[in-house]
């Protein structure tokens, strides 16, 4: 069943979240190729495939977080993907753990609380970062030690598409400190998947 999540998510996000063409990235590179992976993760059916194989994932490297969460605004569909999809997982395993969900935001808020993070924070809890698509790492970084300020514990960063730019992992690993840096798939992946199905 997990690897069927995966298939299913990388079929459904190679049609509608894959584009060839001429596109100028965040980071200010040049690229033949865009993958907005929030077609997907917004999708009824891709939501319910991302939060699923996500969750494969986690338990595939035996990682058991009290929450996932990201950087606001890629994540949070990710992250509530991931939160529901474990509470109905824990209704029909009730030994599976609930998962929840926090969001960073991009600068702290002026009113209110003033809090940078939503959602869950608990101080030494252990928790995943979650982006969906790694080009530089920023992204993923920031929300990574926004999560270590508020004194929770990274145990690993998940992303669901890497580009597999050079100067990437090796900055979301640093920042990781030794905790695991995830990909559900390659940039490469997607791309053939995407030709494939235009063969068809």
């Amino acid at each position: 069943m997990a690897s069927d999540h995966r298939t299913a998510l990388l079929q459904l996000l190679s049609r509608i979240s894959f584009r060839l063409g001429d596109f100028t990235l965040s980071s200010g590179a040049k690229s033949d190729y865009y993958i907005d992976c929030r077609t997907t993760t917004l999708h009824a059916e891709g939501g319910r495939l991302t939060g699923l194989a996500i969750l494969d994932l986690l338990r595939e490297f035996k990682l058991k977080p009290a929450a996932v969460g990201g950087l606001t605004m890629g994540a949070d569909p990710i992250v509530s993907n991931v939160a529901t999809a474990s509470a109905w997982r824990a209704q029909e395993h009730p030994t599976s753990p609930l998962i929840h969900g926090f969001l960073v935001r991009k600068a702290e808020k002026s009113h209110g609380t003033g809090r940078r993070i939503e959602g869950f924070l608990e101080k030494n809890a252990s928790v995943i970062i979650v982006d969906d698509v790694c080009t530089t790492g920023a992204s993923t970084i920031t929300a990574i030690e926004a999560a270590k300020d508020a004194r929770m514990n990274v145990i690993a960063a998940v992303c669901l598409v890497e580009r597999e730019e050079a100067e990437g992992r090796p900055a979301v690993e640093a920042a990781c400190e030794g905790a695991p840096f995830l990909r559900m798939f390659t940039a490469h992946e997607v791309r053939e998947a995407h030709v494939a199905q235009l063969a068809m």
